[in-house]
């Protein structure tokens, strides 16, 4: 077969016309990955696929619905992962249009397309071979097909017997309810429990019966091929499939061995700190230092719809309190140490914990908050919608007083941590000098943020009635 190549200055693609007038096919070739590295990636997708809730393996095209049809919110797309083995499938048609992207094996992909309507089909078989179309993908490649309902298609490896799969694919249903569906697939679309499988025509038997008695060497189909490094058919293009191959095999293998699966990790949005320009105006902490300050700062952390909407402020903050305490974030206690290890010397206070909320490990005095956390001031509002506590302690060089409040309003839960701070001497407002931006820009959000974390962190909560049960004496 002869190849008239040209070069491209995008990606390599080719339009198949469809001439009874419907969608064309159309593919476009995207990138071409390391030696091996197709082969590798089908392994290991594929048996991530296999252990997917939703896999199917039926027609020889394993499969998984990603992300099902929400026709209530006006969206009748579907997203699934579908694989092409080392034997190819079946050719077959869908009512509705699709489009995907996929990697080819380590051997490459033959894309076999035909957009003979069943009219011609019924009236001459042999109309399928003359609507014949090939298109040949390179080994280890990214590439993009799209093509419209009623077009028949089979995927196979570009080289048989080669023992690579074709390929490994992300496919997009536009319209699970698109064309010519019969009844059972459109009531299993609806019910939203359709497959690949469920929505998949095969070949007519006289069509069929034709394909399998005309010799492949006969057909003469008009055939594209796309590549990327050279042009195809050419010597390099022949080696570099060659030394892909044997690659690719290799790196199969090891992937077939490799555990499956995969990570997931999660960050809450709702842990956003924010800086305010100064205290709340119902603030226990506009109350202190009134006289003269040498540093002020606010932050606040606002949780939606995270507790029931009578949740008490007061027990909610008693919480949080305690989180502060025992979870401390790992990076504030090491700066903490360091900063105990400078100090020292100096005679001045020492605490595990950093100097907005370091007071609750203090000796209880007179004012305790919960039966157990010293306070120097603490204010309820009538409803326990409002809880606020004012921690500090004096030291030689300076003194702080931090004040952390819980508003409850309908189950959102805004909490603040604000803290001012009085120097006592020269050293006092050098040391404040020193630390003023990591106090305001690292330490105080961090230690908000991780107190949040592990005092609400718990889906399960106990509501507000048990809570009130197993609330110590002298709340």
């Amino acid at each position: 077969m002869s190849h008239r190549s040209h070069a491209v200055a995008s990606f390599p693609s080719v339009t198949l016309p469809s001439p009874a007038g419907g969608v064309p096919v159309e593919i476009s070739l995207i990138a071409q990955l390391g030696h091996g590295a197709g082969s590798q990636l089908v392994a290991a997708s594929s048996a991530r696929q296999r252990a997917h809730a939703a896999f199917v393996d039926e027609l020889d095209e394993p499969s998984a619905r990603l992300g099902g049809t929400h026709f209530e919110h006006g969206d009748p797309t579907s997203l699934y992962t579908f694989a092409v083995g080392a034997d190819g499938h079946p050719f077959h048609r869908h009512a509705g249009h699709r489009v995907f992207t996929a990697i080819s094996g380590s051997s490459g992909a033959l894309l076999r397309f035909c957009t003979a309507t069943p009219a011609q089909l019924e009236a001459d078989p042999a109309h399928f071979l003359r609507a014949l179309r090939h298109v040949e993908i390179p080994p280890d490649s990214m590439f993009t097909v799209r093509f419209g309902g009623g077009t028949w298609h089979q995927f196979l490896p570009l080289r048989a017997g080669s023992g690579h799969p074709a390929f490994f694919a992300l496919s997009c249903h536009t319209n699970e309810l698109g064309g010519d569906l019969t009844e059972e697939a459109r009531r299993r679309v609806l019910a939203d429990d359709a497959t690949i499988p469920s929505l998949t025509e095969l070949l007519p038997d006289a069509v069929l019966a034709l394909l399998e008695r005309t010799p492949a060497a006969s057909m003469h189909v008009p055939t594209a091929s796309l590549s990327l490094e050279a042009p195809p058919g050419s010597l390099q293009v022949t080696l570099c499939g060659f030394a892909r191959r044997v690659v690719g095999a290799a790196r199969a293998a090891i992937a077939r061995w490799t555990r499956p699966g995969g990570f997931l990790a999660r960050t809450d949005g709702w842990h956003t700190v924010i800086e305010l320009a100064e205290p709340e105006a119902d603030s226990l902490l506009r109350d202190q230092f009134v006289g003269r300050m040498d540093h002020q700062d606010s932050f606040r952390l606002a949780l939606a719809d995270v507790q029931p909407l009578h949740a008490r402020a007061s027990v909610l903050l008693a919480d949080l309190l305690e989180a502060f305490v025992q979870h401390p974030p790992a990076g504030v206690s090491r700066l903490m140490a360091l900063r105990n290890l400078l100090v020292r010397p100096l005679g001045l206070r020492r605490s595990p914990l950093a100097c907005p909320v370091s007071s609750l490990l203090a000796p209880a005095d007179k004012h305790v908050f919960a039966g157990r956390f010293p306070v120097l001031d603490q204010r309820v509002d009538a409803g326990d919608t409002f809880a606020q506590v004012v921690l500090g302690a004096d030291d030689k060089h300076l003194a702080f007083r931090s004040c952390v409040s819980l508003r409850v309003i309908d189950g959102r839960v805004d909490i603040t941590l604000g803290t001012r701070v009085r120097c006592r001497n020269a050293f006092g407002r050098a040391y404040l000098r020193l630390i003023d931006g990591v106090h305001r820009r690292y330490v105080s959000p961090v230690v908000l943020r991780s107190a949040v974390q592990y005092a609400f962190a718990t889906a399960g909560r106990q509501e507000p009635a048990a809570r009130r049960a197993s609330m110590p004496a002298g709340w």
